[in-house]
């Protein structure tokens, strides 16, 4: 993994031999009993100052950022959890976006590190074995205490009722989009996923619902909330959208997400531009601003206005631009990797570039609903080019061929993903066209981190 931080190089090396589901997925491995442990060890963390918790299928990570962008505009130094990331893992514990000294990192580091090394594995709850992921988490915990954070933001990795981050205790919770994803892992039905990232909701601890597409969903939030004697708002029925627009630059670039919304929640009507296109972000954005009022009410409509505008999240729907023998065309890298993120990806790039042609490069881990997926792309792109999500992720290559020749799209097939990038990159470079990255944040990482080096940018 790529760090400028010597120390997180450390880390890094350090943790590498411990259980890593990111990039070997395993069944039964989930449990709080271990950060639980950890945590105690090191006077509890995670308690040191006041936090948000976000989980959900869809837009946790960019409700993430806008909530910890939101408190930054307020105020507040917000230390701000997020995975995966796309070019250097520091990208992972981050004061709202920006690296911390490194001499946070190193303190943290080295604190975190004495005392595994101090704890015999006989120790460990059950002798369970401590996963790459945890060591992750607790790591942001200290770093936010060491650079003294009075606010924190975390996105959970998977599910959210046994992810290592619900050991926090969190002011507000917040439930982005639900649909089917990590099946395996979370269940086979929109009701048990539901019920899975419903576990962070805490005892009298209010919790922000995004819009959803299933009312299953929203009925298992409800329930639980009602159990937990949580008050539950939910973006649907608590806003209103009253104007939204995409606007361009001069040259036909894209500028800004605009939209104006009201609320009970505001005093009066916020205008927000987003740098995040699509409809999707705006829903996220709504999320963002109740999370902020029900974390304090104070904080009023102009912070969030400003902190909403200025909240910005590499890798979804991202738009770069790239340049080669004067031949200029926009890159979009975006992680979305379900149908209906896909489905969302693909709406905002009509809305964004109308009928300019693009090409597409997609790989996707195996677990992903390929056939499905696939067909959205049907007669969509000039060329497409497939590959596998990186070094990290296991893909499915059989099945991916096969979805694809089901939905009759012509495609070309690399296993080495940076071939597969270079031909892609100069398909679009020869038709003068746009490219499109999508499928896997891991692919995204590859690819960004590729385009980037031989751009020299």
């Amino acid at each position: 993994m790529n760090t400028k931080s010597k120390s997180l190089g450390k880390f890094l090396e350090f943790a590498d031999s411990y259980l890593n589901f990111e990039r070997t997925p395993k069944k039964n491995i989930f449990w709080l009993e271990t950060m639980k442990f950890l945590c105690s060890r090191l006077n509890d963390p995670q308690l040191y100052c006041p936090s948000v918790h976000v989980a959900g299928s869809k837009g946790k990570g960019s409700v993430s950022i806008m909530v910890a962008s939101i408190f930054r505009e307020s105020g507040l130094k917000t230390g701000l959890f997020s995975s995966p990331h796309i070019v250097d893992f520091e990208e992972r514990i981050t004061e709202c976006g920006k690296y911390f000294p490194e001499s946070v990192y190193e303190k943290s580091v080295e604190e975190l590190i004495s005392l595994l090394k101090s704890i015999p594995e006989s120790e460990y709850p059950g002798e369970r074995p401590v996963t790459w992921f945890e060591l992750v988490t607790v790591l942001s915990m200290l770093c936010y205490r060491n650079s003294g954070c009075n606010a924190s933001v975390y996105e959970t990795g998977l599910g959210g009722r046994l992810d290592s981050t619900n050991v926090v205790s969190p002011k507000v919770t917040a439930i982005t989009q639900i649909e089917l994803e990590h099946t395996e892992f979370l269940g086979d039905t929109i009701e048990k996923i539901a019920m899975e990232k419903a576990g962070i909701i805490k005892n009298g601890v209010p919790v922000v619902v995004g819009v959803q597409v299933y009312d299953e969903a929203k009925a298992v939030f409800e329930k639980v909330a009602r159990e937990k004697g949580s008050e539950i708002f939910f973006v649907q029925d608590d806003v209103r959208i009253v104007s939204k627009k995409i606007e361009f630059n001069d040259d036909g670039s894209f500028r800004a997400n605009s939209f104006v919304a009201s609320s009970r929640f505001f005093k009066r009507d916020i205008s927000v531009s987003l740098s995040m296109p699509g409809d999707f972000q705006i829903e996220n954005a709504l999320c963002a601003a109740l999370c902020a009022k029900c974390f304090d009410s104070s904080i009023d409509e102009e912070t969030i206005e400003k902190g909403l505008s200025k909240a910005h999240l590499d890798g979804r729907f991202e738009i770069a631009d790239f340049q080669r023998d004067g031949v200029r065309i926009p890159v979009v890298f975006d992680g979305a990797h379900t149908v209906n993120s896909i489905s969302f990806t693909m709406d905002t790039l009509r809305k964004v570039f109308g009928k300019k042609p693009f090409n597409l490069l997609f790989a996707c881990a195996f677990d992903k609903n390929v056939e499905e997926i696939s067909s959205l792309f049907k007669n969509e792109f000039s060329s497409v080019t497939l590959t596998v999500p990186g070094s990290d992720k296991k893909p499915d290559i059989k099945r991916l061929l096969n979805a694809f020749n089901a939905s009759s799209i012509s495609f070309d097939f690399f296993e080495d993903y940076r071939k597969a990038c270079l031909i892609a990159l100069d398909k679009a470079l020869k038709s003068g066209e746009g490219l499109l990255v999508t499928g896997s944040f891991y692919l995204v990482s590859e690819a960004k981190t590729f385009i980037t080096r031989i751009s020299g940018s």
